[in-house]
């Protein structure tokens, strides 16, 4: 078998393009990168002479006085199509149709406003550069496309994904792939990885897709041409779009296999399709990486390490985040006293603060983050309720222990493992408290989500409501408090119409995700009785929160007045007679302490402030003030 000739520059052949334009018997067409790029785009004879008449036209300094003699005028320095169907061997008409692969996909621009036929053309500039072997994208791409480097140094879940990736395109280029899970990054990682550095692979977010279909489709079809002169892949990362619309047009218009990431499969019709998922990393396959980012920090977090590797979901990126942040904080400080030791930074708090902050922006644009200092000092409630609270902050704590060490997960079959609580009771009565009472015990961030907000009566806007706040919390590791959980979990009657049905739905994917949520989740009513009892059976544990009695009130009261507020002696005992809630003495205190410091000069808190306070509160509340609530008040 003979080999393949070997390619000549381009200028090689403009001698043959010369002649052919001055009615010359044309020396032979030597083999060139336009044979290729003829075959690549199937174009014929006709076609692969277009692309050299463009190219002479465009870089031989004498081309233009040519071809402008030809035209009869001196300004029409650019060939035209008719010169073309006039001077180039086996010319046709059918190869200038708005079907045909010259124009279909974009490979030469014709400017026909007074006409098809004297209407002139040029080569597209990425042609241009594909010919003269300096392959680049459009500039309209190039302006929103990252070229993305495969990196050495991957994780272990970006690895294991690199390599399914390479096998799926080893056993099927057709196919387009869409990776699936959190972690944006280190999917784009992954793809970049599994092609290598013999092809580019470049990044675009989907969230700068034009939404008109018009202009999906131009992009669609510059990006078509693009990928095949450069032979590269595109990534598409669409892991924070609102509508997967234009995507799903896009990826059919473009006509080659893309690789998208997303956090769930896309529904995409054109072509096949393969799902990967990105791997979770198990607590102990994290210390790794986690050690090898903090270098020689992580041997001063004092246990902390394996607290870090249990809690976030750890990429790269957030370790280098958190190492960056101990080489600025973590210097020691300078000693009080000549002749003392200065005292040692706090590496693990360092650390956690960090881990805990880079983790969180995705959720703080979904939610209402929850800043408090709450201790368990604060939460007055019987022993039997602090030791549930207790157990939840143990569950949480301990989760990679017993569900991954212990063996629990595979037990379990990977379900039910989020943690998952009811907190019911009047309001006022300290459910929102005990979340951030957690979240201060376990160092998390609470984040709280009005339910009702979330339900929306567009079909699927409550599940695309909810997919995105649980997604974000994953990454962010966050406590994530559901107020008002009653406006989903209502009791269930029969199905009668189709908005029955998507309750239930709606219901469905709220309890898949809990139990599928790997941190702590919290739901808060006002009403038990109204939450069907099917739905109370699928929660790891359920808190009441009574209306406090006299002796719990009497350690609120204690409890809400900082120490050092001047007042005058308070009859605590009195106080409690106020039959309000925890919420309720608190606006209460509040109320009392700016009536006192309104009088100026050493004014101090007294009983009368605090009874002023209460008739405000008790009208908010459309109250009033009981006989038995004020005995001995006067005195």
């Amino acid at each position: 078998m003979n080999a393949a000739p070997a390619l000549q520059p381009l200028a090689a052949g403009f001698p043959t393009v010369a002649a052919w334009l001055d009615g010359k018997r044309a020396p032979k067409l030597p083999q060139t990168r336009a044979d290729d790029i003829a075959a690549q785009f199937g174009l014929d004879n006709f076609g692969r002479n277009l692309l050299l008449l463009g190219a002479y036209a465009a870089l031989e300094p004498e081309a233009g006085e040519r071809i402008a003699a030809l035209h009869g005028d001196p300004r029409r320095t650019a060939p035209s199509v008719g010169l073309a169907l006039s001077q180039l061997p086996d010319a046709h008409w059918s190869a200038l149709g708005a079907g045909a692969p010259l124009r279909a996909m974009a490979l030469i621009r014709i400017d026909a406003r007074d006409g098809l036929g004297g209407a002139p053309f040029a080569l597209a500039e990425p042609v241009l550069l594909a010919l003269l072997d300096a392959p680049s994208l459009a500039e309209e791409l190039a302006m929103e496309a990252r070229t993305v480097a495969p990196r050495k140094d991957l994780s272990p879940s970006r690895r294991r994904l690199a390599d399914a990736i390479a096998l799926r395109l080893a056993a099927d280029s057709r196919a387009t792939i869409q990776l699936c899970g959190l972690d944006p990054a280190g999917k784009e990682q992954a793809a970049a990885a599994a092609i290598g550095g013999d092809r580019p692979m470049f990044a675009i977010n989907a969230a700068m897709l034009p939404n008109a279909p018009s202009d999906i489709a131009r992009q669609a079809q510059t990006w078509h041409r693009d990928l095949l002169l450069t032979g590269g892949e595109l990534f598409v990362d669409a892991s924070r779009i609102a509508d997967p619309a234009p995507l799903v047009l896009f990826a059919e218009l473009v006509r080659l296999p893309l690789i998208i990431a997303a956090p769930d499969a896309l529904l995409l019709g054109a072509g096949p399709t393969v799902r990967l998922d990105m791997p979770r990393l198990t607590a102990r396959e994290q210390l790794p990486v986690w050690r090898d980012r903090l270098g020689s920090y992580a041997g001063k977090l004092n246990g902390t390490l394996d607290r870090l590797a249990s809690q976030f979901a750890v990429s790269p990126e957030l370790a280098d985040s958190v190492a960056a942040e101990l080489d600025v904080l973590a210097q020691p400080a300078a000693p009080a006293k000549k002749g003392k030791k200065a005292p040692a930074p706090d590496y693990g708090g360092i650390a956690w603060d960090a881990a805990r902050r880079f983790a969180r922006p995705r959720m703080d644009d979904l939610a209402r983050r929850v800043e408090s200092e709450a201790t368990w000092n604060d939460l007055v409630l019987p022993p039997r309720q602090k030791a549930v609270l207790e157990a939840i902050a143990a569950q949480v704590r301990n989760r990679a222990t017993v569900y991954e060490e212990w063996g629990f997960a595979h037990r379990a079959g990977g379900r039910g493992l989020g943690v998952s609580v009811l907190f019911s009771g009047p309001s006022g009565t300290g459910k929102t408290l005990a979340g951030e009472v957690l979240g201060a015990e376990l160092g998390l961030d609470v984040y709280r989500i009005d339910l009702a907000s979330m339900v929306s009566k567009w079909v699927g806007e409550t599940e695309k409501n909810l997919r995105r706040v649980f997604d974000a919390a994953e990454e962010g590791s966050a406590i994530l408090q559901f107020d008002e959980a009653d406006a989903l979990f209502g009791k269930r009657g029969e199905v009668n119409d189709s908005r029955d049905r998507m309750a239930n739905i709606e219901v469905s994917y709220l309890l898949q995700r809990l139990e599928e949520y790997r941190g702590l989740s919290i739901l808060t009513t006002n009403f038990r009785a109204n939450i069907d009892p099917a739905f109370l059976r699928r929660l790891r544990f359920i808190l009441d929160f009574d209306f406090p009695d006299a002796a719990e009130r009497i350690e609120i009261w204690k409890r809400m007045l900082p120490q050092d507020m001047p007042r005058e002696a308070l009859d605590f005992g009195q106080l409690a007679q106020l039959n309000i809630a925890g919420g309720s003495i608190r606006n209460v205190a509040m109320v009392a302490a700016f009536l006192a410091a309104n009088r100026g000069g050493d004014a101090r808190l007294t009983m009368e402030d605090v009874r002023a306070a209460s008739r405000l509160e008790y009208e908010k509340l459309g109250r009033s003030l009981t006989a038995a609530e004020l005995r001995g008040w006067e005195a």
